[in-house]
């Protein structure tokens, strides 16, 4: 469901700039095919600095992607950042997400519901925003 259903209507809402602010698009590079993949994430902003919880941790082919190019576009809002991503392995993922979530609002509350309910090995990942 959320594959197919919710990312995509997301991602199009992102790329008009119309999503709530709990949400980016994150542009990757492919690992493989080297084509430049798009994937909606929810996030915390903090200065220049982008927060965000992988639900499955480095098997989420995004994560895939940015460990082996970690240069990496967010469409927030209605703007593109470049930055450069980093997994942080020590890091509790599940203490991270409930952070994100309360900084967000109600929006942040009811994505984390759901990023609860799915998750199996959370994993942060930090991204450093320039412009």
């Amino acid at each position: 469901m959320e594959k197919h259903v919710v990312n995509p209507g997301m991602a199009q809402l992102l790329r008009l700039g119309l999503a709530p602010r709990a949400f980016a698009l994150l542009e990757t590079t492919g690992r493989r095919s080297g084509r430049v993949r798009q994937t909606p994430v929810g996030i915390g902003l903090d200065g220049d600095v982008a927060w965000l919880v992988a639900e499955h941790g480095d098997r989420c082919d995004y994560v895939k992607n940015l460990l082996a190019h970690p240069e990496v576009r967010m469409k927030i809002r209605r703007r593109w950042y470049s930055g450069r991503a980093a997994v942080l392995d020590g890091d509790d993922g599940m203490a991270r997400r409930r952070a994100i979530d309360a900084s967000n609002g109600v929006i942040g509350w009811l994505d984390g519901l759901i990023f609860r309910a799915a998750s199996s090995t959370p994993c942060t990942v930090r991204i450093a925003l320039h412009d």
